[in-house]
């Protein structure tokens, strides 16, 4: 079977079977086919459920919205931006639908797990802002926490003892993650209040002392919930993946 050309570059054809043994010697034909598989999903998903539906008033409102702020109510200068952006008006019709479609399946699939998901996924998701100050000898360490504890400046024997980088700064290494935290320095932490010190802690050969400066726990809203419905979508989308049965057929 003679194969049809898939791209013309000046003025030579190249077939799709060459096209995707560049991708595959370029090591990106996984991530294309991986990228094809998901819009098949998405537009089996959208076309064929029920609960999807979205109210054609509501996609026209829409369509009035974006040219409003994107200044293109002039039909001229709309034409104009949909030649320039290669869209026509009923191919940008069925972008709008699709994407209100497509938020409309995110939020079925993830409203009724994210909750859960957010109380497994905490630790990561509070941080702690924390100083420190890093020295090679334990028995300095423990001189240092003595010094500390009768009154010294944390800060100041961050910046004259501390051997990182972040003692021209005091000491401060600013949020972290707690679910990033060595498990003993964690631990500790948890236990005490902002401004307390712990340590010293032994990290890679190093002995630590912290300061906690502030927790920040992580609330279920803004970029966070964001976040984990993307998380939550991609999972339901790569089960989904796992259970097609793929074959790669190119004539050659």
């Amino acid at each position: 079977m003679e194969s049809t050309s898939f791209l013309i570059v000046d003025d030579q054809p190249i077939t799709l079977s060459q096209a995707l043994k560049y991708l595959q010697t370029s090591g990106k034909l996984q991530p294309f086919i991986l990228e094809i598989l998901r819009q098949r999903i998405l537009e089996t998903e959208l076309n064929t459920r029920k609960d999807l539906e979205i109210n054609p008033g509501v996609i026209e409102q829409a369509i009035i919205d974006f040219r409003l702020q994107q200044q293109l109510t002039d039909p001229n200068i709309f034409q104009e931006w949909l030649i320039n952006n290669g869209l026509d008006y009923p191919t940008f019709h069925q972008q709008v639908v699709f994407n209100f479609k497509l938020e409309k399946l995110r939020n079925i699939i993830t409203e009724p797990r994210v909750q859960e998901y957010f109380i497994e996924q905490k630790i990561f998701l509070d941080r702690v802002v924390l100083s420190r100050i890093v020295v090679k000898e334990q028995e300095l360490a423990e001189e240092l926490k003595s010094q500390i504890l009768e009154g010294a400046r944390f800060e100041q024997l961050a910046q004259e003892y501390s051997v990182t980088d972040d003692r021209i700064v005091n000491g401060m290494m600013g949020p972290i993650s707690r679910g990033q935290l060595p498990d003993a320095l964690r631990a500790l932490i948890e236990l005490v209040n902002p401004g307390e010190v712990v340590g010293p802690i032994e990290i890679d050969e190093w002995y630590c002392l912290f300061r906690v400066e502030q927790f920040i726990p992580a609330a279920l809203e803004g970029a966070v919930k964001q976040e984990l419905e993307n998380q939550l979508f991609e999972q339901w989308l790569g089960e989904k993946m796992q259970k097609l049965n793929i074959k790669l057929q190119v004539d050659s």
